[in-house]
């Protein structure tokens, strides 16, 4: 059977929030990331804060991504995009959510994502299977069987019946990984050799 394989590489769009307790607002709130860092020198050592803004009152908060580190410690090229607040690095940290919910405790997520889709091999048209390589830039509560459903243009009670009767496979495989956030390093694997609209289906995973 010919398979078509594809790279699908998947990025939250938008970056998750910490909930803070505001001691302004007298809550919990979400905080906004600032898009800026806080570098503090003393003598030799060095603390380094990503700066998140309450969305209600704008008070600050400061994530922490280095303390108390020597200065020799740290790589001249990563120091200097922290003091010039590199837009690259900036994404990098705010789109970290297990970096941040380690240090804020609670965070919200987005189900919001953008998929970059790359051939790897096979013709959509000459195909009977489909196999989905997936790469995650940051974590994403977005389920699996949303994901599949909404860039295939299929049903997921489809998906599922799929799953059910062993035309996807998954792996790394799980008790109801369809039902679960989609996860970096996931490949997807789906028989389409009796399905009538297989061409529009492997056109859609090619993007």
């Amino acid at each position: 059977m010919s398979t078509l394989r594809v790279h699908w590489t998947i990025a939250p769009a938008i970056a998750p929030r910490p909930l803070i307790n505001c001691n302004r607002c007298g809550g919990a709130r979400p905080y906004r990331c600032g898009g800026k860092f806080r570098v503090n020198a003393n003598g030799k050592r060095i603390d380094v804060w990503l700066i998140y803004r309450c969305t209600a009152c704008d008070n600050s908060w400061n994530f922490a991504i280095l303390e108390r580190r020597n200065r020799r410690d740290i790589e001249p090229a990563l120091l200097t995009a922290l003091e010039s607040n590199d837009p690259a690095l900036v994404r990098r940290y705010a789109f970290d959510g297990a970096m941040l919910r380690d240090r804020a405790g609670r965070i919200e997520e987005s189900p919001d994502v953008t998929v970059q889709k790359e051939l790897l091999d096979g013709e959509p048209g000459h195909a009977a299977a489909l196999a989905l390589e997936l790469r995650l830039e940051g974590t994403t509560p977005l389920r699996l069987d949303r994901l599949l459903a909404g860039e295939l243009g299929l049903s997921r009670s489809r998906l599922q019946s799929w799953d059910d009767g062993r035309w996807l496979c998954i792996e790394p495989d799980g008790a109801k990984a369809l039902r679960k956030p989609a996860r970096n390093g996931m490949a997807v694997r789906i028989d389409l050799s009796d399905e009538p609209d297989r061409d529009a289906i492997l056109a859609a995973a090619c993007g």
